[in-house]
This record gives structure tokens, C-alpha cells and sequence, in this order.
């Protein structure tokens, strides 16, 4: 059910906090949409995108993709950056550990909104 590389990161984990930090995390990256997101995210040109990069591919609307995005800040898996009217999400170090260990590629491809 679990990689190694996942059990010996929760294994590291030193106290019961980490643990519940590393199961929230997780919980947000069980959502289909938020893991696309954030594998969107580590594709895209510089690690990093836009609403406008990201909603057209979900299906969704821009509200529901951004409230996906602030769950994936508020669990420390995104930073937003504020530029003009548009908000910028980059990988966290957590983010980038957590898809190493499950061993998801993150190759950029995603192509940048018109609108900057």
C-alpha cells in the first residue's frame, strides 16, 4: 500500500506533529483535482503557474480551481506570489519531496497564459 520511500519518510518524522502535518498533506493530495493541480504546477514552465494556467485543463471554474490551490497553500504544499491581478503558485520544498518520493515526474511542458 505504501512505497518505502513514503514509510521512511514518515518513519524520520519525529514526533507525533510532524506526523499529523505529513497526514494533512497527504489528505490534500488525495483529491484527484488538487494532485493534478500540483503536478501542474511542477510541470509548468519555472515550477510555477497561474489560475489562468491551470483552470483550462481541470474543466472547472477559476473559483473552484483557486479554492483547490488555497488548500494546497494552507497544507503547505504551494506558495502564492501576488503579481498585479494574478496570483502565482510555486512548489514548496514539502511538495517537491512528497512527489520525489511518490516518484512523480515533474518535467515542464505546461504552456503560460496570454494575459501577462
Amino acid at each position: 500500500m505504501y512505497s518505502l520511500a513514503m514509510l521512511s519518510t514518515i518513519a524520520l518524522a519525529k514526533s507525533p506533529m510532524e506526523i499529523a502535518s505529513i497526514a494533512e498533506r497527504l489528505k490534500a493530495l488525495g483529491d484527484v483535482t488538487r494532485l493534478e493541480l500540483i503536478v501542474a504546477v511542477a510541470a509548468s514552465e519555472n515550477s510555477e503557474a497561474c489560475v489562468c494556467d491551470l483552470t483550462p485543463a481541470t474543466g472547472l471554474t477559476q473559483g473552484t480551481v483557486s479554492h483547490h490551490l488555497k488548500i494546497l497553500v494552507d497544507t503547505n504544499l504551494l506558495i502564492r506570489k501576488q503579481r498585479g491581478k494574478w496570483s502565482y503558485y510555486s512548489l514548496t520544498s514539502s511538495a517537491k519531496e512528497i512527489l520525489k518520493a511518490l516518484k512523480i515526474s515533474t518535467s515542464p511542458k505546461a504552456p503560460k497564459c496570454k494575459s501577462r
